[in-house]
């Protein structure tokens, strides 16, 4: 069995085009979405649309409470509250009610099993959807963050850098970010789960887009933070 963690859209959706077909190639079973549909990029409801047409489990991220309620004091650096108001303002403008309503009422967390693994998912940690937890954080503070409930395996989302690191035993995987990677590479990524009845193994895949295609449709846009945004495309990194 296979199985597929895709997070952080960003609404790019030209990037998730690109990694839904990867998925279809790959011959994936099934797909799990941990949120940041649309926030941050130039096609928000069409990436919406993509995800609601996979007919799947989604959970919420930070960036869709923000499209939902707006961005509150304290969230960001107070020197980027206002133009991150005026990125949202813009993203609700291109959305319609019923795409609020599914952003509103999605769950924060999912559980599943697959045959013999236990996941845990969750998009930034399993109590809050803007706790940031690093790749080179030490086991221990891992283990108090991300592990409070009993799984084989604990997936993420969130911080846009993937890793796959083991702990007593136990996995956690970030993800990375389909449509906004911050790891310094211009590809998008996606978790793979594949099981068998004797083994299992996690894996990071990178998924080439037309990032150009992306940056055209926002400068063409009326975005209200365009230029940063196509510089954190071009660049990859934050």
């Amino acid at each position: 069995m296979k199985i597929a963690f895709i997070s952080d859209i960003h609404g790019n959706a030209a990037a998730l085009e690109a990694v839904l077909k990867d998925i279809e190639k790959k011959e994936v079973d099934k797909i799990y979405v941990l949120g940041d549909l649309c926030f941050r990029g130039p096609e928000p409801k069409r990436s919406i649309e993509l995800v609601r047409q996979l007919d799947t489990d989604v959970i919420k991220g930070n960036a869709d409470e923000w499209v939902v309620r707006g961005v509150k004091p304290g969230e960001v650096p107070e020197q980027s509250l206002e133009i991150m108001n005026r990125e949202r303002d813009w993203t609700v403008s291109q959305l319609d009610q019923d795409s609020l309503d599914y952003l509103q009422n999605l769950p924060s967390a999912l559980e599943a099993e697959f045959g013999h693994i236990k996941v845990q998912a969750f998009h930034a940690t399993p109590d809050n959807l803007f706790d940031i937890v690093y790749p080179f954080e030490a086991d221990e503070s891992l283990m108090g963050k991300m592990m409070k409930n009993q799984a084989d395996l604990y997936i993420y989302a969130h911080i846009h850098k993937p890793y796959i690191r083991f702990i007593n035993g136990k996995c956690i995987m970030n993800i990375g970010s389909v449509g906004l990677p911050f790891d310094g590479v211009r590809k998008s990524s996606y978790g793979l789960l594949e099981v068998s009845d004797e083994s299992w193994q996690t894996t990071i895949v990178r998924v080439n887009y037309d990032v150009n295609k992306t940056i055209e449709k926002l400068l063409e846009s009326n975005y209200p933070n365009r230029e940063q945004i196509c510089n954190l495309l071009k660049s990859a990194s934050n």
